[in-house]
């Protein structure tokens, strides 16, 4: 039997995640009937503590868990870390005296708790008094009542978390009416609103974007722009010479370093390291998860008929949030540095076979199950390797990110 898992991550005001939401199932065609809930959400603690590492999928943050009735009576969260574990009320629990008593239970125990896509009801009191967290829904609410809600629940010492934020307008308005956490907007192509300049550092990251996709690489030329910028060749440096590449002897000059990469290890490696800096002004998530992309891209290679594409696939995951990271439209970016046309495609939203890759990866953060077996399909591709290739890509982009 495959299990599945995706998780969608919660930040904070200042763009750091502060914990991660986990969504389990068994089987990619929702091998729990859609209105059994009581039954998946049962799994998805059974999965969670049982089949999967929580530290390896979340990174030591918490983890927020869909509660059900069921789940909330009769204590099935408590087979999770109270240290770690959020317990999420779901909006269709009735808050009658035996699910009140459970969460006080839980609360006493030392567990969070969260109410899902919440709207007030006087019926709610008793639970409002020990809740910690209230999620609002953005796409459901209207902007009187999540102005409202912040304004009465925050005195009352309850964290707001502004769930389904899909643009930056309306995650730059959640912040003013005081929430304090935020989920969905950095999954989400932004607005771009206007052209921004670009800061000096990230200017000649770009450059170096430049020189390592050229037709044809001055690897004399790049070992000099590359050790022009102190943090990036500490980094690569670093990098070769971790257990990642396992060499034999240490690596002590950039020129070498590239000598021993290669070409295409050398666009996929020079590119990661020069994401990353740019991005140091942005969440620690959004590099993390363009990590996570690469490395399931170059995965799906193979099963996908691209075994000699593996580098192109891995840059290709690589690049699908750099719009988000700069700032700027990826067609803009584009124009900028040489890839192939294919992957220039998929990242601007053309159809095609890389963008449906892409459409993928996105589908199984978002947790949306349909989509992954209608895309599986469309590339006709097995669907049982991709839960094993998704938790690999998780764990390897952590270890990566913490080189």
């Amino acid at each position: 039997m495959e299990h599945f898992i995706a998780r969608q991550p919660i930040l904070d005001l200042k763009g750091k995640v502060y914990a991660y939401e986990l969504l389990f199932r068994s089987g990619l065609h929702n091998y729990f009937d859609a209105d059994d809930q009581d039954q998946a959400a049962a799994s998805v603690i059974a999965n969670s503590s049982l089949l999967f590492e929580l530290n390896e999928m979340s990174g030591g943050k918490k983890i927020f868990i869909n509660c059900t009735r069921k789940v909330l009576v009769e204590d099935f969260m408590t087979i999770l870390p109270r240290q770690q574990a959020v317990v999420e009320v779901l909006e269709h629990v009735e808050p009658d005296a035996e699910v009140i008593e459970a969460c006080r239970r839980l609360k006493n125990q030392g567990y969070i708790l969260a109410l899902d896509d919440f709207v007030y009801h006087q019926h709610f009191e008793p639970l409002l008094e020990i809740a910690d967290i209230i999620k609002v829904d953005f796409l459901l609410s209207d902007v009187a009542e999540q102005e409202r809600l912040a304004k009465t629940m925050i005195p009352r010492g309850i964290k707001m978390l502004a769930e389904k934020v899909e643009t930056h307008e309306v995650y730059e308005q959640a912040k003013k009416m005081g929430y304090q956490l935020f989920q969905g907007y950095f999954f989400s192509r932004p607005v771009i609103i206007s052209r921004k300049d670009i800061p000096t550092n990230k200017l000649q990251f770009l450059r170096i974007l430049k020189d390592i996709h050229a037709e044809e690489v001055d690897f004399q030329k790049l070992a000099q722009t590359i050790q022009s910028e102190v943090s990036l060749s500490y980094k690569l440096l670093k990098l070769i010479n971790s257990a990642a590449f396992a060499l034999r002897h240490k690596v002590t000059n950039i020129l070498q370093a590239l000598s021993l990469l290669g070409l295409r290890e050398i666009r996929s490696w020079v590119s990661l390291l020069a994401i990353s800096a740019m991005a140091e002004d942005k969440p620690d998530e959004l590099v993390i998860c363009s990590l996570v992309r690469a490395k399931f891209c170059e995965q799906l290679a193979e099963l996908c008929g691209f075994s000699n594409r593996q580098a192109d696939m891995f840059l290709m995951g690589l690049f699908s949030l750099l719009d988000v990271i700069m700032s700027r439209p990826i067609d803009e970016i584009l124009q900028e540095i040489t890839v192939e046309e294919d992957l220039r495609e998929a990242l601007t939203g053309t159809p095609g076979t890389m963008r449906t890759i892409l459409e993928l990866i996105m589908a199984i953060e978002k947790g949306d199950w349909d989509q992954v077996s209608n895309l599986s399909a469309e590339l006709d591709i097995d669907e049982k390797p991709l839960s094993e290739a998704y938790m690999g890509a998780v764990k390897w982009a952590n270890e990566i990110y913490a080189i």
